[in-house]
């Protein structure tokens, strides 16, 4: 009986899933349509939309023209329905957005960091927001570590936060779907989103980081998180006898970068770049656009080409990481927002 219990909750989450998704995808559409699009019977739409309707979640569009018969009604998803909220903690501060289940902009913001606080004080932000937005139904957190099912296995420098399950300690405190990112799987998957990269790209992110440097990898349209989850912790990957690519990198300053550095830097990144070159052989690496401009790209391309034939080298490129990290972050919560709640159906709620 509890199987059969657990079958018919699933089942539920699946179809009002299905929903959600065709009629935010199509814009809007009668029941017959969604009936004949999803396979699933008219009075099987019918009942949910019908709870949908008086919930608040879909809306009347209009009536169709008649072909003879009666006119049928047009359903169209309310897309403030339900909100969502991206939030990523960084080393000099924390930004946040809320949008509705078409991606459109709500509110954003920015305080001081709180990496160097406790989770009792990133809460303490989180309730404020959605003191302001209580219709946020779904939440993704970025941090700068290691992530395996929401809970930080690797975050250098904050150790409040090590082994720490951020996902379940905000699901137990604010009753929504949380998911939890390591910051660059973010930042590629954002990137890849927001350029609608189609036919499942290869893509590397390189970010050198206020953290240290990091990088995203998607190859063939997945994101790639390894055995550990500790894939992108490029920072240990050794480069010369008496160091890594994250020694290399720790003498940088934004205020006191002389040609030494800066060439040390470049050879550096380029030996990195043709690693992934020749590990992965990736369409395209992605700097953030604060870090490296123009001209340090020619040389990366440069330095990169004494190492490896040029026609395998990627296109790189350049873009706003904070932009990118946040879009990808808002795909993630998007996700949820549709899957993560369900209605509730003959008097129960899920």
């Amino acid at each position: 009986m509890n199987d059969l219990l657990i079958n018919a909750k699933d089942m539920k989450k699946v179809i009002l899933q299905s929903i959600r998704t065709l009629l935010i995808e199509l814009g809007s559409s009668t029941k017959v349509e969604l009936s004949q699009k999803l396979g699933i019977s008219f009075p099987t739409i019918s009942k949910f939309l019908s709870q949908m309707e008086d919930d608040g979640e879909v809306i009347l569009a209009g009536m169709d023209d008649s072909s003879g018969g009666r006119r049928a009604k047009r359903y169209r998803y309310n897309p403030e329905f339900m909100l969502g909220l991206a939030i990523f903690l960084e080393k000099n501060e924390t930004n946040y957005t809320v949008f509705n289940c078409l991606g459109e902009l709500k509110d954003q913001g920015k305080i001081a960091s709180l990496l160097m606080e406790d989770a009792s004080n990133v809460t303490k932000h989180i309730e404020e927001i959605i003191e302001k937005h209580p219709k946020i139904s779904s939440m993704a957190i970025g941090v700068p570590a290691s992530v395996k099912d929401g809970q930080i296995i690797y975050i250098p420098n904050y150790e409040q936060f090590h082994h720490f399950d951020l996902k379940g300690y905000f699901e137990e405190r604010f009753s929504i779907p949380v998911v939890v990112e390591n910051d660059m799987n973010a930042a590629v998957l954002g990137y890849s989103n927001n350029n609608k990269i189609e036919h499942n790209p290869s893509l590397v992110y390189l970010y050198l980081g206020q953290n240290g440097p990091g990088a995203g990898i998607i190859v063939n349209g997945d994101v790639i998180r390894g055995n550990t989850f500790f894939s992108g912790e490029i920072a240990f990957v050794p480069q010369y006898d008496d160091r890594n690519f994250g020694d290399t990198l720790k003498r940088r300053t934004d205020l006191d970068k002389t040609n030494l550095q800066q060439e040390q830097e470049i050879d550096a990144i380029s030996r990195m770049v043709v690693t992934f070159t020749a590990m992965l052989n990736p369409r395209t690496i992605i700097f953030h656009s604060d870090e490296v401009d123009e001209s340090m790209l020619n040389q990366i391309v440069n330095r990169s080409a004494t190492y490896i034939p040029t026609e395998h080298l990627p296109e790189l490129t350049l873009s706003n990481w904070m932009q990118d990290y946040l879009y990808g972050l808002q795909s993630l919560a998007l996700d949820l927002m549709v899957s993560g709640t369900s209605i509730h159906m003959d008097g129960e709620h899920e």
